[in-house]
């Protein structure tokens, strides 16, 4: 069974992103992503310049170099980073290439939609980057139980 549609490659423009990071031992982020979602909900309208404010991003370095770097990401793309909320991280995603997948199912099921893109991605002879952002679209996010989203996983 796929969990997710036909992959495709992609080249997404710079993303300037605002939110809350997240950091917590592994098993606990299925728990913590989501409240931080529903805090950056409830907190949107304290953000200036959103690009759309239906979609939450999610960012992550799948092997981080660095200590500012390990975590995730909950945040709104932003056309500029003027008169945010101080407690609000901001962070500056570089244009990249993706092989890219929409996946609608649970948080916990997200894993195993992974190992999917991360086959096809081998299959077509392409290297991950994993030092580098890797990205998520949500279109859905509310209900941890039915997400939808895109699956960015940075490639050469």
């Amino acid at each position: 069974m796929n969990l997710i549609n036909k992959p495709v490659i992609r080249i997404i423009d710079e993303l300037s992103l605002v939110g809350f990071r997240v950091v917590c031992t592994g098993e606990r982020y299925a728990l913590e992503i989501p409240q931080a979602s529903k805090r950056l909900a409830d907190r949107l309208h304290e953000i200036k310049n959103v690009i759309n404010k239906d979609l939450q991003y999610g960012a992550f370095m799948v092997d981080a170099k660095t200590v500012e770097d390990d975590g995730y990401w909950v945040m709104v793309e932003v056309e500029s980073f003027e008169n945010l909320p101080e407690d609000m991280d901001r962070l500056v995603i570089p244009s990249q290439k993706y092989a890219a997948a929409k996946y609608q199912g649970t948080n916990k099921g997200i894993f195993n939609a992974y190992e999917e893109l991360h086959k096809w991605i081998d299959g077509q002879g392409h290297r991950r980057l994993v030092d580098r952002w890797h990205v998520e679209i949500f279109e859905s996010w509310m209900n941890p139980d039915n997400l939808l989203v895109e699956l960015l996983d940075t490639i050469e």
